[in-house]
């Protein structure tokens, strides 16, 4: 789908027609309101809907009459521009260049208001992040795709506050160089190197898993621990957080080289994004009597804390099975309210979920239904380039992007554009369907 101009949609008849439909609806609500009373006569909860109506639509007909009257501007000006007085010219050609420009901003304001505001929109949201198909690799990718995202909040200014790390001691790659030989290097309670004669002799060892095998690094006098990570969430908190963020929603896949892999194959591997809009406890709320609440000893790393105290809190949504955890904070009452703050979320996001599915059942959506199965999107290393397969987009620099920073941000500002460009789209059809 071609990401059409301002001009290129005003240009279209369906859009000029939608335009006069609305300010004839405007009009005859207008109408009906200030007589109080049409020819079949109103009810009072008609009455109340066509006075919502008039203040829904007036923003819009205000912008609308606008643009008509700088139009009708234009018009004058241009037949100024051949008059014999030559400085009358240079100042109706000044004037032009005026009024084109107020045209181009009215323009955009107007498809700005014609596009229906997303109930979620003005939410804060809950990420979740899952590694997929792939192992270690898998998982390593999965932990760079939550610190992009970390990255992202903190360029749009949100807050950032994870509910869930679960790291994965199997997906982790280690590069840990030193003068010193013949000595053990603990990284987790089971994941090891060893550093033998001569120096360049590195092993790393799994004692859960029974092996060890070569480690082939060099240069260095640090070490470095990349963790992987199997499942991970956040609260994100912002002006307009998940407006920007929902079009992360699907899977992620990655085609590089893991740095375990000793000929150079590449290998592709995928993750998951989750994106749930974040509703306030008055805009929805859940009866206690239906949620089963669980205390039980944190595991993993995590210092003095962990399996000492019953900090961890597992919430089951009885009605429908839906599990919340969190054992990120020592306190318990602090993990009880993220664990209930990813429970709103995933319910709600299951309403949201049921209450569009026809509507998207329904059309062609190229943006797509921000589904968790779907492909979105792919990260090539070799080409240094990520590519959006919804809207064919492709950008370079894979090391910047990651960042969460600049090119993050205008591949988001894309795909916002062609999703109003469909909503549009699908407006007028809706609009000359119900023409007679």
């Amino acid at each position: 789908m071609k990401l059409l101009s301002v001009d290129e949609l005003f240009a279209k008849k369906s859009l000029q027609e939608h335009l006069q439909k609305v300010e004839k609806e405007y009009n005859e609500c207008l109408k009906a309101v200030t007589y109080s009373v049409t020819e079949d006569g109103c009810s009072e909860d008609e009455m109340k809907a066509k006075r919502t109506k008039i203040s829904l639509l007036a923003p819009l007909i205000q912008s609308i009459r606008e643009l008509d009257k700088k139009q009708k501007e234009i018009s004058e000006t241009e037949m100024l521009l051949k008059d014999d007085d030559a400085a009358l010219r240079e100042l109706a050609k000044l004037e032009r260049e005026s009024c084109f420009q107020d045209i181009q901003d009215l323009r955009q304001k107007v498809l700005e208001l014609l596009i229906p505001e997303e109930e979620a929109d003005m939410s804060d949201l809950v990420l979740e992040v899952t590694a997929g198909v792939g192992g270690q690799e898998a998982m390593l990718f999965t932990a760079e795709m939550f610190d992009m995202y970390e990255g992202f909040a903190q360029y749009h200014g949100w807050s950032f506050d994870v509910l869930e790390h679960m790291s994965s001691d199997l997906g982790q790659w280690v590069s840990y160089y030193s003068s010193r030989t013949n000595f053990k290097k603990t990284i987790s309670t089971h994941f090891y190197i060893l550093f033998l004669e001569p120096c360049s002799h590195i092993l790393y060892g799994d004692t859960e898993a029974g092996i060890i095998q070569p480690f082939n690094q060099s240069g260095g006098a640090d070490c470095t621990v990349s963790s992987g990570l199997r499942h991970a969430s956040a609260s994100i908190s912002g002006l307009q957080s998940y407006k920007k963020m929902k079009f992360e929603a699907g899977v992620h896949r990655v085609q590089r080289v893991p740095k375990t892999e000793k000929q150079g194959r590449m290998h592709t591997s995928t993750m998951t994004v989750a994106v749930l809009p974040q509703p306030t406890e008055i805009s929805f709320t859940i009866n206690s009597k239906d949620l089963k609440i669980e205390t039980k000893r944190a595991s993993g790393a995590g210092g003095q804390h962990v399996n000492t105290t019953d900090s961890a809190v597992r919430i089951v949504h009885l009605p429908t099975g839906v599990v919340a955890e969190c054992q990120q904070e020592r306190s318990q009452l602090k993990n009880r309210e993220k664990a209930m703050k990813a429970l709103r979320a995933k319910l709600y996001s299951m309403k949201l979920e049921e209450e569009t599915s026809k509507r998207y059942n329904q059309r062609k959506v190229q943006i797509g239904t921000r589904g968790r199965s779907e492909k979105i999107r792919t990260y090539n290393y070799a080409q240094d380039r990520i590519t959006d397969h919804r809207i064919s987009m492709t950008v370079h620099d894979v090391k910047s992007f990651l960042l969460g920073e600049d090119l993050l941000n205008e591949m988001n500002s894309s795909l916002q554009d062609f999703f109003n460009q469909e909503m549009l789209m699908e407006l007028l059809e809706e609009g000359s369907q119900e023409e007679p």
